[in-house]
């Protein structure tokens, strides 16, 4: 199952700004920290603190959120259901980013340990 051409529009303009508390209050409501949760969007996109708090004040989209990111060599290993929908056959671009970064955020909330949630692959 493909998200709608709507669906995906939809989640290209939503704002960084707008979901980030939203994550904060997840992790948080779990026992996790937001440390662990900027430390999660760091490895996903190599943006620094700095970096994360400026998308934030400057209210850009997630559209232009990853396109300005570098995304890890390894998000091919995030893989799994989010919203119904198997992240790694997402086919648009924006919306899958968006998917792997719900995702890790799902996997923090939920406990699971920061090496796994940093993925790596197996030597």
């Amino acid at each position: 199952m493909q998200p709608t051409e709507e669906h995906n529009e939809k989640l290209a303009k939503m704002t960084f700004a707008s979901v980030y508390p939203l994550y904060v209050t997840k992790v948080e409501r779990k026992g996790r920290t937001k440390q662990e949760l900027d430390q999660v969007i760091t490895w996903l996109t190599s943006f620094d603190q700095k970096k994360i708090e400026e998308m934030i004040k400057n209210n850009v989209s997630f559209e232009n959120f990853f396109a300005k990111a570098k995304l890890n060599e390894h998000t091919n290993l995030i893989k799994g259901l989010i919203c119904g929908y198997r992240v790694e056959e997402i086919k648009n671009p924006v919306t899958q980013k968006v998917r792997y970064l719900d995702k890790l955020v799902d996997e923090l909330a939920k406990g699971k340990s920061m090496d796994k949630i940093l993925r790596k692959p197996k030597p």
